[in-house]
């Protein structure tokens, strides 16, 4: 049970049709209880949502109270980016609806949707966060950031807890930017989304768009890899980022079956010949594989 500790879910899926391999849409509220039902009973207890994530706050919060388990479950999420998040009152109701809808006094974490609001950080955005830690209602802030320069800056923001960042077997910039060795001198908590970059790692080579050469190539390398090791691709994918650190890490699931191949594919073991392999095949991908809206 301890080895999901590291695992969170991601709920985006649950508040609108997400990822480029998303083949049934948003799920309906029986099919996301069931997703919320099966990472309970599977260990996980760390559920990572946002008030942009169209339904998602509402739905999570709904199931996580008719399950009985919200005041166990450790909730992440942004406000609004479109709020003025340096006006103290906006924010705060912001803030206000999101544990009323989640029925909790407080959450675990909140962070800053977009990587340019650090730039607000010392223009009154620290003092409004700081208010909300100081008052209970926010356990951590952190942000979600896309470059590995802004990471670096974040970990070295006093006040930032968390800092959430895109990695994959194809993605390792900030890997090769020191930002997991600095999170941990600085004692700061990494979650890693796109892991398996919205479902791209996970297509059939053949089933990738004609437009997207480029990724095409590199998933048929991420084949050729699954067939030498005999391990599937959410296998090698997971068990990769897996072996960075200690960092926590998002999947999102659009059926209760795929919580449980998730949770399988991590539990698997990855041998050492193959961590050394992907570092050696995937050495310079292109942007306009590793970033979705060039797609």
């Amino acid at each position: 049970m301890m080895n999901q500790a590291r695992l969170v879910l991601g709920t985006a899926q649950l508040g609108y049709p997400y990822g480029i391999a998303n083949k049934v849409g948003q799920p309906s509220i029986t099919a996301a209880t069931d997703i919320v039902r099966e990472c309970w009973e599977r260990g996980i207890r760390v559920f990572d949502t946002a008030q942009g994530y169209g339904d998602s706050e509402r739905i999570l919060g709904q199931i996580l109270n008719n399950l009985g388990i919200s005041q166990d479950a450790i909730i992440i999420s942004k406000i609004y980016p479109n709020i003025d998040h340096c006006e103290f009152t906006s924010m705060s109701n912001a803030l206000d609806q999101s544990l009323r809808i989640f029925g909790v006094g407080s959450l675990y974490g909140m962070m800053l949707h977009r990587e340019n609001m650090l730039s607000l950080w010392h223009k009154g955005l620290a003092d409004v966060l700081n208010r909300f830690v100081s008052s209970g209602k926010v356990q951590n802030i952190g942000i979600s950031v896309y470059s590995p320069e802004m990471a670096v800056e974040a970990l070295q923001t006093e006040g930032i807890g968390m800092v959430q960042i895109p990695t994959n077997i194809l993605d390792r910039r900030f890997e090769n930017a020191g930002v997991f060795d600095l999170a941990g001198r600085e004692n700061k908590e990494i979650y890693i989304r796109s892991v398996f970059l919205q479902g791209l790692l996970l297509m059939n080579a053949c089933d990738i768009p004609e437009k997207m050469a480029s990724a095409k190539l590199e998933i048929e390398k991420l084949e050729l890899l699954s067939k030498e090791y005999g391990l599937t691709k959410q296998e090698i994918t997971l068990g990769y980022v897996k072996s960075i650190g200690n960092a926590h890490v998002l999947f999102g699931a659009e059926t209760r079956q795929q919580v449980k191949e998730n949770v399988s594919a991590w539990e698997k073991e990855m041998p050492d010949s193959l961590i050394s392999n992907i570092k050696n095949v995937f050495t310079h991908v292109g942007e306009d594989v590793l970033n979705p809206s060039l797609w």
